[in-house]
C-alpha cells in the first residue's frame, strides 16, 4: 500500500517539461554601420500573441526596451528567460543558436517571430517572421532589416 501511495504522488507531484525538438539557428546580419544588433526570437500562438521567448541576443537588459513589441510583453510579464546570449553581433558578421521548440507547437498555427534593433538606427518587428511548419523549419527565410537571412537545421 505504501509503494502504492508513493507511486501516486510521485506521478502527479512533477511536471514532466515539454517535449522539444533542437534546430540549429544561423542568423546572418545585413552589412550596416553602427553597434551590434538586438535580436529576439519568440514564439506566437495563432492569435498574434507572445507565447514563449526563445532566444534574446545581447545580454545588456538596458537595450531591451529598444525591441518595442517584445517589451511591451516581456517588461510587463518578466518571465525567466534562459536563452539569453552574451554579446550582440554586428553588421556583416553571423551567429549561431541551437532553439529548443516545443514539439506540440509545430504544425499547430504558431509562428516564430525575429525581431532586430540597433541603437540610434530602425525597430524591425518582423524582420523575419513565418508558420512554425515542419517544412518551415528546414528552409532559409530572407530577412526585412538588420537580418539577411535565418537557416534553421534540425538537429
Amino acid at each position: 500500500m505504501l509503494i502504492l501511495a508513493i507511486g501516486l504522488i510521485g506521478s502527479t507531484g512533477f511536471i514532466r517539461p515539454p517535449d522539444t525538438a533542437n534546430y540549429k539557428c544561423m542568423i546572418q546580419l545585413t552589412n550596416y554601420e553602427g553597434e551590434g544588433a538586438y535580436l529576439v526570437v519568440s514564439l506566437l500562438n495563432a492569435d498574434g500573441e507572445y507565447d514563449q521567448t526563445l532566444y534574446v541576443q545581447g545580454d545588456d537588459n538596458e537595450w531591451y526596451r529598444d525591441i518595442e513589441e517584445w517589451w511591451t510583453y516581456y517588461g510587463s510579464v518578466r518571465p525567466d528567460i534562459d536563452a539569453i546570449t552574451g554579446a550582440t553581433v554586428s553588421g556583416g558578421e553571423r551567429s549561431l543558436t541551437v532553439l529548443k521548440i516545443p514539439k506540440n507547437k509545430i504544425d499547430a498555427g504558431y509562428k516564430i517571430r525575429f525581431e532586430s534593433a540597433v541603437e540610434d538606427q530602425e525597430y524591425y518587428k518582423d524582420d523575419v517572421q513565418f508558420e512554425l511548419t515542419s517544412e518551415s523549419l528546414k528552409s532559409k527565410l530572407e530577412g526585412k532589416g538588420f537580418i539577411r537571412y535565418i537557416r534553421m537545421i534540425p538537429q
